[in-house]
């Protein structure tokens, strides 16, 4: 098993602590991971994304152009990355923003209204974790029990009394996200 993900979106909404939530969660699984960041001069604001693979066997390179699934926070990366899923993949994007929804017919395509939901739970910062949550509903590679453990590995000790939230926000986005096709 592989899981080959692109994680893409405006950097300060989580889209490189979502990728390495998600590795330290397949470590916890005892998988092989790679975690490859990319993000643009400006940081928060600007684009940025993450590769992720989790796999049962050996990872040969972490670089690719092609991905099982997309995870796809914003117009600029639907744009970009839309194409780039592999025929009989999954796309999942946030509406918030999205002014041209997905079109191709060969993928799977859900929605998550993440943001809002963030909003209404008045904690814009589990925006990603929601977005997490929905897509550990359509993939569940890895248990809620080890993304806590991921998060606590990631999250500085300073902030882990902000975990049952993000784990809250996790079982939420599990209940939001719907399949358009």
């Amino acid at each position: 098993m592989t899981e080959e993900i692109i994680i893409a979106g405006f950097g300060g909404q989580g889209v490189l602590s979502m990728g390495k939530i998600i590795a330290y969660s397949g470590l916890m699984q005892d998988m092989e991971v790679s975690w490859m960041p990319s993000y643009g001069p400006e940081m928060r604001g600007g684009t940025a994304n993450v590769t992720v693979i989790i796999s049962s066997e050996r990872i040969s390179s972490p670089i690719l152009r092609r991905f099982d699934t997309a995870i796809i926070l914003n117009q600029q990366s639907l744009d970009k990355f839309e194409n780039s899923v592999k025929p009989g993949g999954i796309l999942i994007y946030d509406g918030n923003g999205i002014t041209r929804h997905p079109v191709r017919k060969d993928i799977t395509i859900y929605r998550i209204d993440a943001a809002e939901e963030a909003s209404r739970m008045k904690s814009q910062k589990t925006f990603n974790m929601i977005v997490l949550g929905g897509y550990l509903k359509i993939k569940p590679l890895i248990s809620i029990e080890n993304v806590v453990k991921g998060l606590k590995k990631s999250l500085p000790e300073r902030h882990h009394k902000l975990i049952p939230e993000n784990e809250a926000a996790l079982k939420r986005g599990m209940e939001i996200i719907r399949r358009l096709n």
